[in-house]
């Protein structure tokens, strides 16, 4: 009964996140209605394994192909939804279609060695893998499954970094748009990739060993469907929080964006950087704690390439940390007047998104924690 509990956690863990990103599309990102579909591979990847580990020898074969497939297809789906994130903006069949297709050839071959292979050896050698090892169509369906688990390493390490790539090279986007400095600094993206290393590395690892030796043991499931279980959740959670890194999807022309302010008069420049310093000064909008440059465009009345770019030249900051320096000069006014607020009154009254990001903020702004800008400031 313990084996089975440890076995189905991951499968309702999967599942929760579907349902959790399925909830009110309407108000969801596409990157984050992708990622709950996407959920449904693992889900199905952990419902085969508690198939064939409960063991369920009469039902796993008919899903053994499913498996295959899933497997196979979680990392395209993966490197597609970091993509909507960064650099397109919906999914495409025709577009993203050529990332799926190795998995599905793979998986297709495997498939139709599944099919043609007599039944009772089938089964025989999905639970022992020497059993009927003369025979033709076994010989096809071990070559079939190295050839999947070898696609699988080949697609953990192309996607992973791929992904690293993608967030290096489109990270400064985020710091372009967003104020609330957890969004902006990426570290939800770094941190979901890093997850999916270590659920791959523990997948391996498991592979490895093969299927003989934890089915022998209730320790190697609790062990590792425990660790499977907590990773999956955290992979949830960050493909829950993440945003994309600019929902505009703007492709700015650095080059071309300058020459266009510069060709403007120093008379319109000057108005928009009073009205800018007026809105952040006078009427504080930074206090918005889910303010983001496009916000400041309306308010401002401009387009967005002379907001960033003012920023960037007048004040030499990115529009995140131009946002929070505003941030942390009313935390020490707030802090002066009301020294008993609690982290939690600070970061809510001065704009701050958490407690997290107006401890970022000060360290990012000062170099000092939390408590020693405190100490200072009462200095």
């Amino acid at each position: 009964m313990l084996r089975i509990v440890f076995l189905i956690a991951p499968v309702f863990v999967c599942l929760f996140w579907v349902v959790v990103l399925a909830d009110n599309p309407k108000s969801q990102s596409i990157p984050r209605s992708f990622f709950g579909k996407f959920m449904f591979l693992p889900l199905i990847v952990y419902f085969t394994h508690f198939l064939y580990f409960a063991p369920f020898p009469q039902i796993y074969p008919y899903f053994d192909a499913a498996f295959c497939y899933s497997s196979l297809l979680v990392f395209p789906m993966y490197y597609v939804y970091f993509r909507l994130l960064t650099v397109d903006q919906k999914f495409s069949l025709k577009v993203h279609g050529k990332y799926f297709v190795p998995a599905l050839i793979v998986g297709s071959i495997y498939t139709i060695a599944v099919i043609i292979a007599p039944q009772k050896e089938y089964r025989a050698w999905l639970y022992n893998q020497n059993a009927y090892d003369a025979n033709l169509y076994i010989k096809f369906l071990s070559i079939s499954r190295m050839l999947g688990k070898f696609t699988y390493l080949i697609q953990v390490v192309v996607v992973v970094i791929s992904n690293y790539f993608l967030i290096k090279k489109y990270g400064d986007r985020a710091e372009q748009f967003y104020s609330e400095i957890l969004d902006g600094k990426n570290n939800y993206a770094t941190s979901l990739n890093l997850s999916f290393v270590l659920l791959s590395i523990a997948a391996i690892v498991f592979a490895a060993m093969g299927r003989y030796i934890i089915e022998q043991s209730d320790y190697y499931v609790i062990i590792g469907w425990s660790a499977f279980s907590v990773m999956l959740f955290i992979i949830g959670y960050l493909g829950f929080k993440l945003k994309p890194f600019d929902p505009t999807f703007e492709v700015i022309n650095e080059i071309e964006d300058q020459n266009q302010f510069s060709e403007i008069t120093p008379i319109v420049q000057k108005r928009i950087l009073n009205k800018l310093e007026e809105e952040f000064i006078q009427k504080r909008i930074y206090l918005n704690s889910q303010l983001n440059i496009m916000d400041v465009v309306e308010s401002v009345g401009t387009n967005r390439t002379y907001i960033s770019l003012i920023i960037n030249q007048k004040y030499h900051q990115n529009f995140c940390s131009f946002v929070n320096g505003f941030r942390v000069e009313e935390l020490k006014k707030v802090y002066l007047s009301n020294p008993d607020f609690t982290n939690e009154a600070l970061a809510h009254c001065c704009g701050f998104g958490s407690v997290n990001s107006m401890k970022r903020a000060v360290t990012a702004k000062t170099g000092m924690s939390m408590s020693d800008f405190k100490m200072k400031i009462r200095k």
